[in-house]
């Protein structure tokens, strides 16, 4: 499995780029007890349910826990595992948020000022988890801020994601709904529902509640930003470009810059990107933002296999913020391509221990494949059954994981179940790498004649991907179809010859064999 590479701004589950958040510190496996009583707003009317915080500690506590639920799933049947991933997202979160009455704690922390649209910069300088504090308190004193709830449940949503956690999605989805029954149709809190859904993969239900959002507010930056997110998840691109220049028409800056040059990206106009994240990056003033952005510079590099200039991009990131998690992985994956194996397994462990999500899990496993040394292997097998694991939880907090499933599994587990994933998320949506896990299911299932349809089509819109090119080649040389499998497998390994430490040494072999 290779990097699926997506840096979209704040982002909705963009399943083409990491999600490229991540700044997370682990969380403490503590249970928070529920705090009794309540507070009563001016009207009588009760308080309601303020969460309890995590506090982030040392690395590798929630590693331990992913480990722990692992082994449990890999001993308990399919019901018990269910109940082992409610523990866990306990151990994950430091304790589940208090959704009820809580007591007046007296004097309210000062509420810091969060937008409608959670900058980066909250997610790269640790100031998330400070903010969410701060409105927790304020909401104790206030529990009829509508506007509060509405931006705590959005920073939920991101702290999710940022700290690989699906357990606070449906912490998010309560207080969102406690905004909304405040103040129905209030945008900050539909614009809220909007980039819950898509971090859940629900991006129909992104989509219609981004539109309600816009029609309360067209200059809502968090909806607009959803709304592009959810049109390129359904493969929708077209639609998806359209969003974009409305959105740069109506609220240019960091989140819609990345987004856009994103949807540029996919149709193969790679130059264009480049130039607004170039854009981007020179508007940007934050830690926060520099780092983000200079990471999607990265990480667009790398896709066209310019190392050298990805390495610059993390290097300027890691500048601004040394801890920026995604700018981490970069860096390693950077040095994987450049054949720096040791460098690249000591910055991936560190983004795992970290961040245990699939795609950093995989890519830690497919580089202890490629060292080889004695225990590797095992070792390469501990980091794919983590990657089950965490779908199990994502899924137990209502994640769509399937395209993770389809992905991780096709290269490295059940293929049964990749390719009943694969069908499951094609469904859904129709997308370049929806088509592309499809293809490759059906390849490991031995369906290659019916993979080959699907492999054409995540190549269709000139979205320049070595990983989706290896496929195809790889199905068309399985069909007997030489010069076209040659073709595929030559522009992979052209366009980017490190895309990932076993599919291209798997590819090089295959256009040996071809010649």
């Amino acid at each position: 499995m290779s990097p699926r590479t997506n840096q979209s701004a704040p982002e909705s589950g963009h399943e083409g780029r990491p999600e490229a958040e991540p700044t997370p510190a682990t969380l403490r496996a503590a249970e928070t007890t529920p705090e009794e009583g309540a507070t009563s707003g001016a009207d009588g009317a009760s308080g309601g349910p303020v969460a309890g915080s995590a506090e982030p500690v040392g690395g590798g506590d929630r590693l331990a826990a992913l480990r722990r639920f692992s082994a449990a799933g890999r001993r308990w049947r399919s019901v018990q595992l269910g109940l082992c991933a409610a523990s866990l997202a306990v151990a994950l979160t430091a304790g589940a948020v208090v959704f009820g009455a809580v007591r007046d704690t007296g004097r309210t922390a000062p509420v810091a000022s969060t937008s409608g649209a959670l900058s980066p910069a909250l997610l790269a300088g640790g100031d998330l988890d400070g903010s969410i504090r701060s409105l927790q308190a304020h909401l104790r004193a206030q529990p009829r801020d509508f506007g509060g709830w509405s931006t705590l449940g959005l920073a939920y949503v991101e702290q999710a994601r940022t700290k690989g956690d699906p357990s606070r999605y449906p912490q998010a989805q309560r207080a969102l709904d406690r905004a909304l029954a405040l103040r129905p149709d209030n945008d900050a809190a539909l614009a809220g529902r909007a980039a819950l859904a898509a971090a859940r993969h629900d991006f129909t239900g992104a989509l219609t509640y981004a539109d309600r959002a816009l029609k309360q507010n067209p200059y809502s930056e968090r909806a607009l930003s959803s709304r592009i997110d959810a049109l390129v998840e359904l493969g929708r691109y077209t639609d998806a470009s359209k969003a974009a220049d409305l959105a740069d028409a109506r609220r240019p800056g960091v989140p819609v810059f990345t987004r856009y040059a994103y949807v540029h990206e996919l149709r193969g106009d790679v130059r264009s990107a480049r130039r607004v994240l170039e854009q981007a990056l020179s508007t940007a003033t934050s830690r926060g933002d520099i780092a983000y952005v200079a990471t999607a510079l990265g990480q667009l590099a790398w896709n066209q296999g310019q190392y050298k200039t990805a390495l610059g991009h993390y290097a300027r990131a890691l500048a601004a913020d040394e801890n920026y998690l995604p700018a981490l992985e970069g860096r390693a994956r950077a040095q994987a391509a450049q054949g720096d194996t040791a460098d690249a397994i000591r910055g991936m462990e560190q983004v795992v221990d970290r961040y245990p999500l699939p795609q950093p899990l995989v890519e830690l496993g497919e580089l202890y494949e490629a060292r080889g040394k004695e225990g590797d292997r095992a070792k390469a097998r501990d980091q794919y059954a983590l990657v089950d694991a965490w779908v199990s939880l994502a899924r137990a907090n209502g994640v769509d994981a399937d395209l993770d499933t389809a992905l991780a599994a096709a290269d490295h587990g059940d293929h049964e179940a990749a390719l009943k994933a694969a069908r499951a998320e094609w469904a859904r949506r129709h997308t370049v790498h929806t088509a592309d896990a499809l293809a490759w299911a059906l390849h490991m299932s031995g369906r290659d004649r019916e993979a080959l349809p699907y492999a054409r089509q995540a190549t269709a819109t000139g979205y320049r991907n070595a990983v989706f090119l290896y496929h195809r080649g790889t199905i068309e040389r399985a069909l007997g179809r030489t010069d076209q499998a040659r073709a595929s497998l030559a522009s992979a390994l052209r366009l980017n010859p490190g895309f990932s430490p076993v599919g291209a040494r798997e590819a090089r072999k295959a256009l040996e064999a071809t010649k």
